[in-house]
């Protein structure tokens, strides 16, 4: 047994046994902000985000390529619609702190892509090479201010080849700053935020899918040298992913400056928190992670099986009116609906099926050694056409297998941790299933993490279904694993469900303010 596979067991089972620490209560007054800030750096404005992608559908059929790679127009729309500022939203939800929302204080503003615990950890650097628009250099995306701070001057580029060995001269690099979210879910918030970075590569993945680009990920490669370069310490942030960048537009004309030889980001973040607390068990966890050999099997040796059951409801193909909607207006659209669900009106089987449609072809990401590592499943309670029951999902026939008939509302919420969403009340609860210990026998330890990316891209997409689809989303971590492993796959399995996602309309009336920042 190893550490991550021992962490992975005490997550799917905390709600019969729970994680250390316990008795942990977070201190709000004195948690991270939830942007990095550097003093006295070079910021490079991005343009406005103003450039029309594709629409939704484009995730079922990729539109075909239309542009050899990106400009810093279309680098700028996907920064900015993915994880940039679009909206400052109130609302009356089941939240805890919804009554501190309106002061300044505590305002939260939206985004276009899905986070855990709201902080946003994925802090996103761009290594800029001689086609680049800007002088060569290092630069963090600072999204308050939809800016490149440039952190590093000169050409890195030769150095993140070397890491990652990717023929490119320009790079996106993602890392996950991990107190971000340790602060309030301490030993949890690895599971939290391995999601973090599928649902931003699932928002990249279907930008670039609509928008007609290349777009490819790396989650294998050599993390240490990535994380001396940015300057980070390992244990507290760390490169998840790399993001090879085409490009098309032209260079800067101030030159590329000079290639550096072993450069290393000196300049710190300032941080917020007076008392950043560390977890040990994460930190094992996490270096077993960036050590892990290279996977000794293919992902598809991970995969849970294809569902068996006889098809016992066919979908309605989904709307091709909603799914027109154009992508860039979908994620400015997202957000989550928090204790808003109501059963009536009930969801149509066709607003169902094109909310599966698209979660099932985004959760695969482009990345190296992925899979598809998960299936999905759907309890429905207020479908029409639909009976009540739980159901395994065929995406290639548009299909729903019984697996249990009656409504599965009351067990639903019975197994549920907290008090902001009522399960019942949601149309349809979609569950990402996949089988954890096979893909760490298969890929190691570092395929724990590529197992979440894709849960998190399944996220990010079924968000974007529902905003096509015109329904309300959520989705939760804090559920009862074991007892939805009993009900939807059996007790005799290796697969677990990973993530659950509420579906339906919201109740009519509730007041709400939103005010776009794009």
């Amino acid at each position: 047994m190893t550490e991550t596979r021992d962490y992975v067991m005490a997550v799917l089972r905390r709600s019969r046994e729970p994680m250390e620490p316990r008795g942990f209560h977070p201190d709000w007054g004195d948690k991270p902000w939830r942007h990095k800030v550097f003093d006295d750096v070079v910021r490079i404005p991005l343009p406005p985000g103003t450039q029309r992608t594709g629409p939704v559908g484009a995730v079922l059929e990729p539109s075909p390529a239309v542009e050899p790679g990106f400009t810093l127009d279309t680098l700028s729309d996907l920064l900015l619609n993915s994880y940039g500022l679009l909206a400052r939203r109130l609302a009356l939800t089941g939240n805890e702190d919804s009554h501190v929302l309106p002061w300044f204080a505590y305002a939260a503003t939206g985004r276009g892509t899905a986070s855990g615990g709201g902080l946003y950890p994925v802090e996103i650097y761009w290594a800029a090479g001689p086609s680049a628009p800007v002088p060569a250099g290092l630069y963090h995306y600072a999204s308050q201010h939809h800016a490149m701070e440039r952190l590093l001057a000169g050409d890195v580029t030769a150095r993140v080849r070397e890491a990652v060995g990717i023929e490119a001269d320009q790079f996106l690099l993602l890392s996950v700053k991990f107190w971000k979210n340790a602060f309030k879910y301490n030993s949890f918030s690895y599971h939290v935020v391995t999601t973090d970075i599928g649902t931003l590569l699932g928002s990249w993945n279907m930008y670039a899918r609509s928008s007609g680009l290349p777009l490819r990920a790396s989650l294998w490669f050599a993390e240490p040298n990535l994380n001396e370069l940015l300057g980070l310490r390992t244990e507290a942030e760390s490169v998840f992913a790399v993001v090879p960048l085409p490009w098309s537009g032209p260079p800067a004309t101030a030159g590329s400056g000079p290639a550096l030889g072993s450069p290393t980001v000196a300049r710190a973040e300032r941080e917020r928190s007076l008392h950043v607390i560390t977890f040990p068990q994460i930190e094992r966890v996490h270096l077993e992670t960036v050590h892990s050999a290279p996977p000794s099997g293919s992902a598809g040796d991970a995969a849970p099986a294809t569902p068996t059951r006889p098809a016992t409801v066919t979908l309605p193909p989904p709307d091709p009116e909603r799914l027109d909607l154009d992508l860039g207006d979908a994620l400015r659209a997202r957000r989550s609906s928090f204790g808003a669900f109501s059963a009536v009106p009930p969801m149509t089987a066709t607003e169902l099926s094109g909310v599966l449609a698209v979660a099932a072809a985004g959760r695969i990401l482009p990345v190296d050694g992925s899979g598809p590592l998960t299936r999905l499943a759907v309890f429905v309670n207020h479908v029409e056409g639909v009976p009540s029951g739980v159901y395994d999902y065929d995406p290639d026939a548009g299909t729903l297998g019984l697996v249990e008939s009656g409504s599965p509302g009351r067990f639903l919420q019975d197994t549920y941790f907290l008090d902001n969403y009522n399960l019942e009340q949601a149309a349809a609860v979609l569950a990402v299933v996949g089988r954890p210990d096979a893909v760490l026998d298969t890929l190691g330890d570092r395929g724990y993490r590529v197992l979440n990316a894709e849960v998190g891209a399944a996220a990010q997409a079924t968000y974007i279904g529902a905003v096509a689809a015109g329904v309300g989303c959520g989705a939760i971590f804090g559920f009862d694993n074991v007892a939805i492993r009993e009900r939807l796959c059996g007790a005799d399995t290796d697969e677990w469900p990973l993530l659950l996602i509420l579906l339906g309309h919201e109740r009519r009336g509730v007041p709400e303010f939103d005010s776009r920042l794009v």
